[in-house]
Protein backbone atom coordinates (compact mmCIF):
# COMPACT_ATOMS: atom_id res chain seq x y z
CA UNK A 1 0.00 0.00 0.00
CA UNK A 2 1.60 3.40 -1.00
CA UNK A 3 2.22 6.15 1.53
CA UNK A 4 -0.71 8.41 0.03
CA UNK A 5 -3.42 6.19 0.23
CA UNK A 6 -2.36 4.87 3.76
CA UNK A 7 -2.57 8.36 5.36
CA UNK A 8 -5.95 9.16 3.20
CA UNK A 9 -6.95 5.75 5.19
CA UNK A 10 -5.65 6.80 8.77
CA UNK A 11 -7.15 10.16 8.09
CA UNK A 12 -10.36 8.68 7.54
CA UNK A 13 -10.49 6.76 10.16
CA UNK A 14 -9.40 9.67 12.47
CA UNK A 15 -12.59 11.61 11.18
CA UNK A 16 -14.56 8.46 11.87
CA UNK A 17 -13.74 8.57 14.82
CA UNK A 18 -14.53 12.22 15.89
CA UNK A 19 -18.19 12.05 13.74
CA UNK A 20 -18.81 8.99 16.23
CA UNK A 21 -17.82 11.15 19.68
CA UNK A 22 -19.56 13.77 17.88
CA UNK A 23 -22.65 11.74 17.44
CA UNK A 24 -22.67 10.86 21.16
CA UNK A 25 -22.59 14.13 21.89
CA UNK A 26 -24.81 15.74 19.64
CA UNK A 27 -27.70 12.68 20.87
CA UNK A 28 -27.35 13.70 24.15
CA UNK A 29 -27.58 17.08 23.83
CA UNK A 30 -30.64 16.84 21.87
CA UNK A 31 -32.16 14.31 24.76
CA UNK A 32 -31.75 17.31 27.32
CA UNK A 33 -33.30 19.94 25.12
CA UNK A 34 -36.58 21.29 26.81
CA UNK A 35 -38.03 21.39 22.62
CA UNK A 36 -35.84 20.05 20.13
CA UNK A 37 -36.68 20.37 16.61
CA UNK A 38 -36.44 16.60 14.92
CA UNK A 39 -34.15 15.64 12.46
CA UNK A 40 -33.93 11.79 11.58
CA UNK A 41 -30.80 10.72 11.03
CA UNK A 42 -29.66 9.06 8.06
CA UNK A 43 -28.46 5.79 8.33
CA UNK A 44 -24.96 6.83 6.90
CA UNK A 45 -25.69 9.46 9.73
CA UNK A 46 -25.44 7.12 12.46
CA UNK A 47 -22.69 6.62 15.05
CA UNK A 48 -22.95 2.75 15.21
CA UNK A 49 -22.74 2.81 10.98
CA UNK A 50 -19.42 4.92 11.23
CA UNK A 51 -18.13 2.24 13.85
CA UNK A 52 -18.52 -0.67 11.20
CA UNK A 53 -17.11 1.48 8.39
CA UNK A 54 -14.18 2.29 10.78
CA UNK A 55 -13.21 -1.17 11.24
CA UNK A 56 -13.61 -1.95 7.58
CA UNK A 57 -11.46 0.88 6.80
CA UNK A 58 -8.52 -0.58 9.71
CA UNK A 59 -8.75 -3.84 7.86
CA UNK A 60 -7.88 -2.34 4.68
CA UNK A 61 -5.00 -0.31 6.42
CA UNK A 62 -3.69 -3.56 8.01
CA UNK A 63 -3.97 -4.89 4.52
CA UNK A 64 -6.12 -7.74 5.76
CA UNK A 65 -8.59 -9.38 3.66
CA UNK A 66 -12.09 -9.70 5.33
CA UNK A 67 -12.47 -13.41 6.12
CA UNK A 68 -15.93 -12.91 6.80
CA UNK A 69 -19.30 -14.10 4.14
CA UNK A 70 -16.76 -15.81 1.77
CA UNK A 71 -19.58 -17.70 -0.74
CA UNK A 72 -19.45 -21.75 -0.68
CA UNK A 73 -19.92 -23.18 -3.99
CA UNK A 74 -21.33 -26.48 -2.90
CA UNK A 75 -22.50 -28.38 0.12
CA UNK A 76 -20.25 -28.01 2.66
CA UNK A 77 -18.82 -30.55 5.68
CA UNK A 78 -15.39 -32.08 6.34
CA UNK A 79 -14.44 -29.81 2.81
CA UNK A 80 -15.40 -27.18 1.20
CA UNK A 81 -15.58 -25.79 -2.25
CA UNK A 82 -15.10 -21.77 -2.41
CA UNK A 83 -13.93 -19.71 -5.05
CA UNK A 84 -13.11 -22.62 -7.24
CA UNK A 85 -11.14 -23.96 -4.43
CA UNK A 86 -11.40 -26.71 -2.33
CA UNK A 87 -10.71 -26.72 1.18
CA UNK A 88 -10.44 -28.40 4.52
CA UNK A 89 -13.41 -26.99 6.38
CA UNK A 90 -13.41 -26.29 9.83
CA UNK A 91 -16.29 -24.07 9.70
CA UNK A 92 -19.74 -26.41 9.47
CA UNK A 93 -22.34 -27.73 12.03
CA UNK A 94 -22.51 -30.67 10.16
CA UNK A 95 -20.93 -32.92 13.16
CA UNK A 96 -22.49 -36.35 11.81
CA UNK A 97 -21.47 -36.06 8.10
CA UNK A 98 -25.48 -36.05 7.53
CA UNK A 99 -25.46 -32.95 5.01
CA UNK A 100 -24.88 -35.07 2.09
CA UNK A 101 -26.18 -38.23 3.05
CA UNK A 102 -27.87 -40.18 0.11
CA UNK A 103 -31.03 -40.77 2.20
CA UNK A 104 -31.25 -36.93 3.67
CA UNK A 105 -31.39 -35.35 0.25
CA UNK A 106 -33.60 -38.25 -0.90
CA UNK A 107 -36.50 -37.86 1.74
CA UNK A 108 -36.09 -33.75 1.49
CA UNK A 109 -36.66 -34.17 -2.09
CA UNK A 110 -39.91 -36.52 -1.50
CA UNK A 111 -41.11 -34.02 0.69
CA UNK A 112 -40.36 -31.28 -1.88
CA UNK A 113 -42.71 -33.28 -4.01
CA UNK A 114 -45.69 -34.34 -1.87
CA UNK A 115 -46.45 -30.81 -0.01
CA UNK A 116 -44.36 -28.29 -2.22
CA UNK A 117 -41.19 -25.90 -1.07
CA UNK A 118 -43.41 -24.12 1.61
CA UNK A 119 -45.84 -24.67 4.81
CA UNK A 120 -47.71 -21.32 3.13
CA UNK A 121 -48.95 -20.47 6.43
CA UNK A 122 -48.63 -20.33 10.14
CA UNK A 123 -48.98 -23.70 11.62
CA UNK A 124 -51.98 -22.30 13.58
CA UNK A 125 -53.71 -20.72 10.64
CA UNK A 126 -53.50 -23.50 7.39
CA UNK A 127 -49.98 -24.32 7.49
CA UNK A 128 -49.79 -27.56 9.82
CA UNK A 129 -48.53 -30.33 7.85
CA UNK A 130 -48.51 -34.18 8.56
CA UNK A 131 -44.33 -34.14 8.58
CA UNK A 132 -43.88 -31.70 11.12
CA UNK A 133 -45.68 -34.42 13.84
CA UNK A 134 -43.78 -37.25 12.50
CA UNK A 135 -40.57 -34.36 13.36
CA UNK A 136 -41.89 -33.58 16.93
CA UNK A 137 -42.22 -37.30 17.70
CA UNK A 138 -38.93 -38.16 16.78
CA UNK A 139 -37.71 -35.21 18.88
CA UNK A 140 -39.88 -36.27 22.00
CA UNK A 141 -38.21 -39.54 21.20
CA UNK A 142 -35.08 -38.36 21.76
CA UNK A 143 -35.74 -36.92 25.22
CA UNK A 144 -38.28 -39.29 26.60
CA UNK A 145 -40.83 -36.47 26.75
CA UNK A 146 -44.18 -36.46 26.44
CA UNK A 147 -43.86 -34.04 23.72
CA UNK A 148 -42.27 -31.41 21.40
CA UNK A 149 -42.90 -28.71 19.31
CA UNK A 150 -40.65 -27.25 16.20
CA UNK A 151 -40.24 -23.40 15.44
CA UNK A 152 -38.59 -21.86 11.91
CA UNK A 153 -35.27 -20.74 13.57
CA UNK A 154 -33.01 -21.91 16.29
CA UNK A 155 -32.66 -18.46 17.74
CA UNK A 156 -36.55 -17.53 17.27
CA UNK A 157 -36.97 -20.57 19.43
CA UNK A 158 -35.14 -19.02 22.65
CA UNK A 159 -36.24 -15.65 21.74
CA UNK A 160 -40.21 -17.07 21.77
CA UNK A 161 -40.02 -19.97 24.11
CA UNK A 162 -38.26 -17.47 26.98
CA UNK A 163 -40.67 -14.91 26.73
CA UNK A 164 -43.47 -16.64 26.68
CA UNK A 165 -42.56 -19.05 29.94
CA UNK A 166 -41.42 -15.89 32.36
CA UNK A 167 -42.64 -12.50 32.60
CA UNK A 168 -41.85 -9.16 34.86
CA UNK A 169 -42.57 -10.88 38.34
CA UNK A 170 -40.00 -13.99 37.54
CA UNK A 171 -36.32 -14.21 37.89
CA UNK A 172 -33.93 -15.81 34.92
CA UNK A 173 -30.52 -16.82 36.11
CA UNK A 174 -28.23 -18.11 33.39
CA UNK A 175 -24.45 -19.19 32.56
CA UNK A 176 -22.48 -16.44 31.77
CA UNK A 177 -21.70 -17.79 28.67
CA UNK A 178 -24.81 -18.40 26.96
CA UNK A 179 -25.82 -18.07 23.60
CA UNK A 180 -27.40 -14.31 22.36
CA UNK A 181 -30.81 -15.90 21.94
CA UNK A 182 -31.19 -16.57 25.61
CA UNK A 183 -30.48 -13.17 26.23
CA UNK A 184 -33.03 -11.37 23.75
CA UNK A 185 -35.85 -13.98 25.14
CA UNK A 186 -34.74 -12.84 28.41
CA UNK A 187 -35.51 -8.75 27.64
CA UNK A 188 -38.74 -9.27 25.60
CA UNK A 189 -39.74 -11.28 28.87
CA UNK A 190 -39.59 -8.60 30.83
CA UNK A 191 -37.89 -11.00 33.68
CA UNK A 192 -34.95 -9.97 36.39
CA UNK A 193 -31.78 -11.34 34.92
CA UNK A 194 -28.91 -12.56 36.91
CA UNK A 195 -25.64 -14.70 35.69
CA UNK A 196 -23.79 -16.66 37.47
CA UNK A 197 -20.03 -17.27 36.51
CA UNK A 198 -19.35 -20.12 33.79
CA UNK A 199 -19.98 -23.13 34.46
CA UNK A 200 -19.78 -22.31 38.64
CA UNK A 201 -22.69 -24.30 40.26
CA UNK A 202 -21.45 -22.20 43.48
CA UNK A 203 -22.00 -19.38 42.56
CA UNK A 204 -25.83 -20.34 41.22
CA UNK A 205 -26.14 -21.05 44.48
CA UNK A 206 -24.72 -17.97 45.84
CA UNK A 207 -27.34 -16.19 43.18
CA UNK A 208 -30.40 -18.13 44.19
CA UNK A 209 -29.72 -17.68 48.05
CA UNK A 210 -29.77 -14.24 47.90
CA UNK A 211 -32.69 -13.86 45.36
CA UNK A 212 -34.90 -17.12 45.01
CA UNK A 213 -37.55 -15.83 47.46
CA UNK A 214 -38.09 -12.50 45.61
CA UNK A 215 -39.84 -13.83 42.21
CA UNK A 216 -42.60 -16.13 41.77
CA UNK A 217 -41.01 -17.97 38.75
CA UNK A 218 -36.92 -19.01 38.55
CA UNK A 219 -35.96 -20.23 35.26
CA UNK A 220 -32.20 -21.43 34.87
CA UNK A 221 -30.61 -21.31 31.38
CA UNK A 222 -27.57 -23.32 30.73
CA UNK A 223 -25.89 -25.01 27.16
CA UNK A 224 -24.86 -28.78 27.11
CA UNK A 225 -21.93 -28.08 25.71
CA UNK A 226 -20.67 -24.19 25.78
CA UNK A 227 -20.45 -23.20 21.54
CA UNK A 228 -17.83 -20.70 21.77
CA UNK A 229 -15.62 -22.89 24.25
CA UNK A 230 -16.38 -26.22 23.90
CA UNK A 231 -17.52 -27.29 27.34
CA UNK A 232 -19.93 -29.13 28.76
CA UNK A 233 -22.05 -27.97 31.56
CA UNK A 234 -22.07 -30.05 34.80
CA UNK A 235 -25.42 -31.41 34.55
CA UNK A 236 -25.39 -33.44 38.09
CA UNK A 237 -24.75 -30.51 39.87
CA UNK A 238 -27.38 -28.43 38.67
CA UNK A 239 -30.03 -30.89 39.01
CA UNK A 240 -28.93 -30.95 42.94
CA UNK A 241 -29.80 -27.64 43.12
CA UNK A 242 -33.10 -27.81 41.26
CA UNK A 243 -34.08 -30.48 43.83
CA UNK A 244 -33.20 -27.32 46.49
CA UNK A 245 -34.57 -24.55 45.13
CA UNK A 246 -37.48 -25.74 42.77
CA UNK A 247 -36.60 -23.51 39.82
CA UNK A 248 -36.99 -24.67 35.96
CA UNK A 249 -34.26 -26.16 34.25
CA UNK A 250 -33.45 -25.35 30.69
CA UNK A 251 -30.59 -26.85 28.81
CA UNK A 252 -29.43 -25.60 25.23
CA UNK A 253 -28.75 -28.49 23.38
CA UNK A 254 -27.85 -27.13 19.90
CA UNK A 255 -24.13 -28.45 20.14
CA UNK A 256 -24.98 -31.70 22.11
CA UNK A 257 -27.54 -33.81 20.22
CA UNK A 258 -24.98 -36.19 17.79
CA UNK A 259 -22.35 -35.29 20.20
CA UNK A 260 -22.58 -36.06 23.70
CA UNK A 261 -23.82 -39.69 25.03
CA UNK A 262 -22.94 -43.00 23.66
CA UNK A 263 -25.61 -43.04 21.37
CA UNK A 264 -25.37 -39.07 20.54
CA UNK A 265 -28.65 -38.30 22.73
CA UNK A 266 -26.99 -35.24 24.42
CA UNK A 267 -25.97 -34.24 27.59
CA UNK A 268 -28.26 -36.12 30.25
CA UNK A 269 -27.00 -39.41 28.25
CA UNK A 270 -23.74 -38.66 28.46
CA UNK A 271 -24.00 -38.19 32.15
CA UNK A 272 -26.43 -40.95 32.49
CA UNK A 273 -29.47 -39.14 33.92
CA UNK A 274 -33.14 -39.43 33.07
CA UNK A 275 -34.16 -36.77 30.62
CA UNK A 276 -37.19 -35.53 32.39
CA UNK A 277 -34.98 -34.63 35.29
CA UNK A 278 -34.89 -31.52 32.74
CA UNK A 279 -37.94 -29.68 32.46
CA UNK A 280 -36.98 -27.82 28.96
CA UNK A 281 -35.03 -28.99 26.43
CA UNK A 282 -34.19 -26.48 23.32
CA UNK A 283 -32.04 -27.49 20.33
CA UNK A 284 -31.87 -26.44 16.56
CA UNK A 285 -31.90 -28.27 13.60
CA UNK A 286 -29.04 -26.92 11.77
CA UNK A 287 -26.65 -29.24 13.50
CA UNK A 288 -26.23 -32.90 13.83
CA UNK A 289 -30.00 -32.93 12.10
CA UNK A 290 -28.64 -30.90 8.71
CA UNK A 291 -31.52 -28.65 8.74
CA UNK A 292 -33.12 -25.21 9.76
CA UNK A 293 -34.99 -24.36 12.55
CA UNK A 294 -35.30 -25.04 16.47
CA UNK A 295 -37.50 -26.85 18.93
CA UNK A 296 -38.54 -27.69 22.74
CA UNK A 297 -39.06 -31.39 24.03
CA UNK A 298 -40.53 -31.27 27.75
CA UNK A 299 -44.67 -31.68 29.51
CA UNK A 300 -47.47 -32.10 27.44
CA UNK A 301 -48.85 -29.13 29.32
CA UNK A 302 -44.99 -26.88 28.53
CA UNK A 303 -45.34 -27.88 24.62
CA UNK A 304 -49.42 -27.24 24.68
CA UNK A 305 -48.53 -23.63 26.58
CA UNK A 306 -46.11 -22.73 23.96
CA UNK A 307 -48.04 -23.10 20.96
CA UNK A 308 -50.87 -21.42 22.32
CA UNK A 309 -48.64 -18.44 23.33
CA UNK A 310 -45.27 -18.55 21.69
CA UNK A 311 -45.32 -15.60 19.02
CA UNK A 312 -42.40 -17.17 17.32
CA UNK A 313 -44.16 -20.46 16.73
CA UNK A 314 -48.57 -18.87 16.27
CA UNK A 315 -47.18 -15.70 14.43
CA UNK A 316 -44.38 -17.47 11.95
CA UNK A 317 -44.97 -19.66 9.15
CA UNK A 318 -44.74 -23.75 9.51
CA UNK A 319 -41.43 -25.13 9.01
CA UNK A 320 -40.71 -26.01 5.72
CA UNK A 321 -41.40 -29.61 4.94
CA UNK A 322 -38.16 -30.36 3.01
CA UNK A 323 -36.52 -29.24 5.91
CA UNK A 324 -38.65 -31.08 8.27
CA UNK A 325 -38.17 -34.31 6.46
CA UNK A 326 -34.33 -33.74 6.23
CA UNK A 327 -34.32 -33.56 10.18
CA UNK A 328 -36.03 -36.89 10.64
CA UNK A 329 -33.88 -38.37 8.24
CA UNK A 330 -31.00 -37.40 10.16
CA UNK A 331 -32.62 -38.34 13.72
CA UNK A 332 -32.92 -41.86 11.94
CA UNK A 333 -29.55 -41.75 10.91
CA UNK A 334 -28.39 -40.99 14.43
CA UNK A 335 -30.54 -43.40 16.15
CA UNK A 336 -29.50 -46.47 13.48
CA UNK A 337 -25.82 -45.75 13.20
CA UNK A 338 -24.18 -44.09 16.99
CA UNK A 339 -20.55 -45.00 15.29
CA UNK A 340 -20.97 -41.63 13.63
CA UNK A 341 -20.71 -40.00 17.19
CA UNK A 342 -17.89 -42.41 17.97
CA UNK A 343 -16.33 -41.00 14.96
CA UNK A 344 -16.59 -37.82 15.91
CA UNK A 345 -15.30 -38.26 19.40
CA UNK A 346 -12.44 -39.61 18.31
CA UNK A 347 -11.19 -36.69 15.85
CA UNK A 348 -12.33 -34.18 18.07
CA UNK A 349 -10.28 -35.92 20.86
CA UNK A 350 -7.44 -35.83 18.42
CA UNK A 351 -7.52 -32.57 17.88
CA UNK A 352 -7.62 -31.38 20.96
CA UNK A 353 -4.43 -33.58 22.10
CA UNK A 354 -2.52 -32.66 19.05
CA UNK A 355 -3.22 -28.72 19.61
CA UNK A 356 -2.01 -28.85 23.20
CA UNK A 357 0.92 -31.02 22.31
CA UNK A 358 2.00 -28.14 20.29
CA UNK A 359 1.24 -25.78 23.32
CA UNK A 360 -2.21 -24.16 21.38
CA UNK A 361 -4.09 -22.32 24.17
CA UNK A 362 -7.21 -24.16 23.45
CA UNK A 363 -8.88 -22.87 26.69
CA UNK A 364 -12.07 -24.55 28.17
CA UNK A 365 -12.46 -27.21 25.82
CA UNK A 366 -13.22 -30.92 26.63
CA UNK A 367 -13.19 -32.02 23.47
CA UNK A 368 -16.44 -32.57 21.75
CA UNK A 369 -17.03 -30.83 18.40
CA UNK A 370 -15.50 -27.38 19.09
CA UNK A 371 -12.77 -26.79 19.96
CA UNK A 372 -11.31 -23.03 20.00
CA UNK A 373 -7.48 -21.74 19.39
CA UNK A 374 -7.37 -18.64 21.43
CA UNK A 375 -4.82 -15.86 19.95
CA UNK A 376 -5.65 -12.88 22.31
CA UNK A 377 -6.45 -9.95 20.25
CA UNK A 378 -8.60 -9.54 16.84
CA UNK A 379 -6.26 -8.55 14.54
CA UNK A 380 -4.25 -11.36 14.66
CA UNK A 381 -7.08 -14.12 14.88
CA UNK A 382 -8.28 -12.47 11.83
CA UNK A 383 -4.69 -12.81 9.70
CA UNK A 384 -3.93 -15.95 11.06
CA UNK A 385 -7.43 -17.19 9.64
CA UNK A 386 -6.56 -15.27 6.66
CA UNK A 387 -3.25 -17.10 6.35
CA UNK A 388 -4.61 -20.47 7.15
CA UNK A 389 -7.20 -19.89 3.83
CA UNK A 390 -4.18 -19.04 1.88
CA UNK A 391 -2.99 -22.77 2.80
CA UNK A 392 -6.41 -24.38 2.11
CA UNK A 393 -7.93 -24.26 5.54
CA UNK A 394 -11.24 -23.10 6.26
CA UNK A 395 -11.51 -21.92 10.02
CA UNK A 396 -13.78 -18.71 11.24
CA UNK A 397 -12.60 -15.62 13.94
CA UNK A 398 -14.29 -14.55 16.46
CA UNK A 399 -13.94 -11.30 17.38
CA UNK A 400 -14.66 -8.46 19.30
CA UNK A 401 -17.32 -7.86 20.37
CA UNK A 402 -18.51 -11.41 20.07
CA UNK A 403 -16.01 -11.99 22.96
CA UNK A 404 -14.01 -9.76 24.91
CA UNK A 405 -10.71 -8.12 23.33
CA UNK A 406 -8.02 -10.35 24.66
CA UNK A 407 -10.33 -13.64 24.38
CA UNK A 408 -10.22 -13.54 20.06
CA UNK A 409 -9.77 -17.18 18.82
CA UNK A 410 -10.41 -19.17 15.87
CA UNK A 411 -13.37 -21.68 16.81
CA UNK A 412 -12.66 -25.14 14.89
CA UNK A 413 -15.98 -27.26 14.65
CA UNK A 414 -14.76 -30.74 13.78
CA UNK A 415 -16.91 -32.99 12.41
CA UNK A 416 -16.89 -37.17 11.98
CA UNK A 417 -15.91 -36.90 8.08
CA UNK A 418 -12.58 -35.45 9.44
CA UNK A 419 -9.72 -37.38 8.45
CA UNK A 420 -6.68 -37.48 11.16
CA UNK A 421 -4.42 -36.12 8.11
CA UNK A 422 -6.70 -32.92 8.06
CA UNK A 423 -6.99 -32.55 11.12
CA UNK A 424 -3.25 -32.64 11.76
CA UNK A 425 -2.33 -30.97 9.30
CA UNK A 426 -4.62 -27.82 10.34
CA UNK A 427 -3.38 -28.56 14.06
CA UNK A 428 0.02 -28.30 12.39
CA UNK A 429 -0.15 -24.87 10.16
CA UNK A 430 -2.28 -23.09 13.16
CA UNK A 431 0.78 -23.61 15.40
CA UNK A 432 3.30 -22.56 12.75
CA UNK A 433 1.72 -19.11 11.49
CA UNK A 434 0.48 -18.21 14.96
CA UNK A 435 4.26 -18.96 16.18
CA UNK A 436 5.45 -16.82 13.73
CA UNK A 437 2.45 -13.61 14.18
CA UNK A 438 3.38 -13.82 18.17
CA UNK A 439 6.85 -12.39 16.84
CA UNK A 440 5.88 -9.94 15.11
CA UNK A 441 4.17 -6.91 15.39
CA UNK A 442 1.06 -5.33 13.43
CA UNK A 443 2.62 -2.28 12.88
CA UNK A 444 0.63 1.25 11.88
CA UNK A 445 2.92 3.84 12.35
CA UNK A 446 2.11 6.60 15.03
CA UNK A 447 -1.80 4.95 14.66
CA UNK A 448 -0.76 1.37 16.18
CA UNK A 449 -2.59 -2.05 16.46
CA UNK A 450 -3.21 -1.19 20.08
CA UNK A 451 -4.66 2.26 19.61
CA UNK A 452 -7.03 0.88 16.84
CA UNK A 453 -8.47 -1.88 18.88
CA UNK A 454 -9.04 0.92 21.55
CA UNK A 455 -10.80 2.45 19.02
CA UNK A 456 -13.05 -1.41 18.29
CA UNK A 457 -13.88 -1.39 21.92
CA UNK A 458 -15.53 1.99 22.26
CA UNK A 459 -19.16 1.62 21.72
Amino acid sequence: MDESKRQFILNRMKGLQKDVEAGRRVRTEHAAAQAPVRKQPGFSDLPEYKQVVMQQLAGQQMGMENPFYRAHEGASGATALIGGRSFDNFASYDYLGLNHHPMVLARASEALQTFGVSASASRVVAGERTIHTVLEEKIADVYDAQAAVCFVSGYLTNVAGISSLVGPKDLVIHDEFIHNSALAGIKLSGATRRFFKHNDTADLDRVLKTLAGDYERILVIVEGVYSMDGDIADLPALLRLKEQYGFWLMVDEAHSLGVLGETGRGVFEHFGIAAGEVDIWMGTLSKTSCSCGGYIAGSEALVTLLKAQAGGFVYSVGLAPALAAAAIASLEILKAEPERTHQLRHNSRLFLDLARERGLDTGLSQGYSVVPVLVADSLRAVQLSNELHADGINVLPIIHPAVPEGLARLRFFITSAHTDEQIARAVDRTAAILGRLEQEKFGLGSFDARQLMALFAKS
